[in-house]
């Protein structure tokens, strides 16, 4: 497959790689370290996002800043990171040659070459894994793809934690990462706003099956009164399922046209229970956006197919 990438980066003089929407570490982690590999193969290469709104506490990653709001090659090779469908993409690439790089057992192939693994924790494993042996990886690559792979793995805590995600994150080490530069960077920016959108959100905790399905809302008016971002609410799931009773999370965050559901669970397989609500992901965090409509009756929703599915029974 690498000498499939090789024959289509042949044909192309630049490059846009494509990050999806609602950026998280794992999809510009995985773009940035492309980024710095292609550029020293000679390569004119852009960063691009459809929404901008980027994550503050990243700006430390090389080539942060190169981060754009539009694809501004007309004919480059198109390589998207850490996106299972093309819509979270944003962009129209209906007649783009696009290298699919991914991990989401849920990913649709929607490449004319697509690299996904579903065994590997991030993105940038699959992508560290696929360049390794053909490209140069350099100390800057290497810092994006750990950043996204401690990032996605929760520091190493979730259960899709492998012998391979460490060993790749040694050779990753070895390469020149500065792990104390990362973790203060990714633990201790926290901003004023973010802590007051977690406080009232935690406000919204609300439990069901016997405690075992908690769910929180972060709503508009929250956002206003609290000055926060979506960007604000990332981690905010995490103190859901970290309850002793709770076997699955759902965390709710209302947007100006939408209501994006994000979804955790201990062991049981929640990844097809997003497909049907048109979105995806990994068996234990997945989720899915929707058009706005009332968040109890979604949640009511939601609850009836976890039952339906027999989920809980799963654990």
């Amino acid at each position: 497959m690498v000498q499939e990438f090789k024959v289509l980066l042949k044909q192309f003089d630049k490059v846009s790689i494509v990050t999806h929407k609602n950026p998280d570490a794992d999809t510009l982690g995985t773009a940035l370290g492309i980024y710095e590999i292609l550029k020293n193969e000679g390569k004119e290469v852009e960063v691009c996002n459809w929404e901008g709104i980027l994550p503050n506490y990243l700006d430390f990653l090389p080539h942060f800043a190169k981060i754009k709001r539009q694809i501004d090659f007309d004919k480059s090779l198109i390589i998207s990171c850490d996106s299972g469908s093309i819509d979270l993409l944003g962009f129209d690439l209906s007649s783009r040659v696009i290298v699919n790089i991914d991990h989401h057992k849920s990913n649709t192939n929607y490449g004319t070459l697509n690299i996904v693994n579903d065994k590997c924790a991030s993105a940038s494993q699959v992508a560290y894994e696929f360049f390794k042996d053909e490209f140069t990886i350099s100390k800057d690559t290497a810092t994006c793809f750990y950043v996204a792979m401690v990032t996605d793995t929760q520091n190493f805590t979730t259960l899709n934690v492998t012998n391979d995600v460490l060993k790749v994150a040694s050779e990753l080490l070895y390469l020149g990462v500065d792990i104390a530069e990362v973790n203060r960077n990714l633990t201790q920016r926290k901003s004023l706003s973010s802590l007051r959108v977690l406080s009232e959100t935690l406000e919204t905790l609300e439990f069901y099956e016997d405690a075992q399905v908690a769910t929180l809302v972060t709503t508009q008016e929250s956002f206003k009164r609290t000055g926060a971002t979506a960007v604000d609410t990332v981690g905010i799931i995490d103190y859901g399922i970290a309850l002793a009773t709770v076997r699955i999370a759902i965390f709710i965050m209302e947007l100006e046209h939408t209501l994006k559901v994000s979804m955790r669970s201990n062991s049981a397989d929640i990844s097809e229970l997003a497909v049907s609500f048109g979105g995806g992901g990994h068996r234990l965090a997945s989720g899915f956006s929707i058009d706005k409509m009332d968040i109890q009756e979604l949640l009511n929703n939601i609850n009836r197919e976890i039952k339906k599915r027999g989920l809980l029974n799963e654990l």
